[in-house]
């Protein structure tokens, strides 16, 4: 029956929680989306988790998704997106660790052995656990879920502003601790 309905029909549905018909958004489109991210990324899991990632998105959303022109070009413009923004985190986290290797290679050698990243990363964490509830979920959507601001506020049902205060006040709390670093061990989350 999902197999004779059109991607209008199939949206409807999917806006009231049919999982059916989220099934045969799935069998219709996968393969599809992954093609197209494949090209882009030339690597086979990374493609797979834009993919993912996206229907995955699409489900947590499904309950306010409107289609406008189809899932053709829904899949290829969230694909696209997707891409583009697994692309410039990898270029980030490739400054960051050029950065880094510059700082660490600056530092002479007693001060590198007592330098010890996995305690950094705790000391992150924990400083991390103890920002208030609200401020640390939204800290962990951005940084360690790579949410966009727009995203995380549509999951918490809060305003980007919000979002974008949470945000603030979680990097001014935790540069007390961490200063000038703060930026690299996010990178390392």
């Amino acid at each position: 029956m999902y197999s004779q309905l059109t991607d209008f029909d199939l949206s409807e549905l999917l806006k009231n929680g049919e999982e059916k018909a989220f099934r045969e958004i799935y069998e219709r489109y996968w393969d599809k989306s992954y093609v197209v991210a494949y090209k882009r990324l030339n690597d086979v899991i990374e493609a797979e988790e834009v993919v993912q990632d996206i229907f995955c998105n699409l489900w947590r959303k499904k309950a306010s998704f409107i289609l406008t022109k189809g899932f053709d070009n829904y899949f290829a413009v969230a694909v696209k997106f997707e891409v583009i923004n697994r692309l410039a985190k990898q270029a980030r986290q490739s400054v960051m660790k050029k950065q880094a290797s510059r700082v660490f290679s600056e530092v002479d050698n007693s001060t590198i052995d007592d330098f010890d990243l996995k305690e950094l990363k705790k000391q992150l964490q924990d400083s991390i656990d103890a920002l208030p509830e609200k401020c640390g979920q939204v800290f962990r959507l951005k940084y360690e879920k790579e949410y966009t601001q727009y995203q995380i506020a549509q999951e918490l049902n809060i305003s980007e502003k919000t979002v974008e205060a949470h945000l603030s006040k979680a990097r001014k709390t935790l540069k007390k601790t961490f200063g000038s670093i703060l930026g690299l061990l996010i990178c390392f989350l």
